[in-house]
């Protein structure tokens, strides 16, 4: 299966990601997370294609999704395995156990803790652009869609671990708070991302705190009530 199977890192550049998660340093995690999923799929010794912003085509995010998957089974390969650049405990086995799964089954996702998934490896048999177009993506509930295919289209489906993507800053932390190993310069972003969280909160409390304390403590009544 390998000579005929491809991955698609479907993601946008870091520039692009700063825009729609601004949260501090999000252009510098997104660089180095996209650095970070080449790495990996390199390591699979499997050949690739990359789309960001520049090359993806299409309306909206289910259509630039449906033209990328098309575009790789273009190029003759019968298996293609999509993956974005926002998931830092993503690994090379990730993807080659994906490949041994598809052996046994026709579509293999890497659930998201949204709802969403963080990989899916899709045979071009079972692969139908019409379906794909009218999934729920972008939401909570595009997982549970895909697998209700599994019933509907005799489609059998299997799952990989559940991880964690990073779409906003409460994701930063539950990241951090995982037992997961992630790479030393994208953990030291996000900690220097949630230590400045915590510094523009504590001065924010200083500030509404200083605000209260000078005001004119005034005991009785409001004093429009004396007019």
């Amino acid at each position: 299966m390998n000579n005929k199977t491809a991955i698609l890192i479907f993601a946008n550049s870091a520039e692009k990601e700063a825009t729609s998660k601004p949260f501090q340093f999000s252009k510098d995690v997104f660089k180095a997370l996209n650095a970070q999923t080449l790495s990996i799929v390199k390591k699979t010794g499997l050949p690739y294609f990359v789309q960001s912003e520049k090359q993806q085509i299409g309306l909206n995010f289910g259509e630039r999704f449906t033209n990328a998957i098309q575009s790789v089974y273009n190029k003759g390969f019968n298996t293609v395995i999509t993956i974005g650049n926002d998931t830092p405990h993503l690994k090379a086995s990730h993807i080659l156990n994906t490949i041994t799964k598809l052996k046994q089954h026709d579509i293999v996702l890497g659930p998201s803790k949204d709802g969403g998934f963080y990989l899916m490896g899709l045979k071009k048999s079972h692969f139908n652009a019409d379906i794909f177009l009218k999934l729920p993506w972008q939401t909570s509930k595009l997982s549970r869609s895909i697998s209700k295919l599994q019933a509907s289209k005799a489609i059998s489906i299997t799952y990989l671990e559940v991880l964690t993507d990073i779409d906003s800053a409460s994701d930063v932390k539950y990241v951090l708070n995982s037992f997961k190993n992630i790479s030393k310069v994208i953990k030291k972003l996000l900690i220097q991302y949630i230590i400045l969280e915590k510094k523009i909160i504590s001065n924010l409390y200083h500030c509404i705190k200083n605000s209260i304390l000078s005001q004119p403590f005034n005991k009785g009544s409001p004093s429009l009530f004396h007019l």
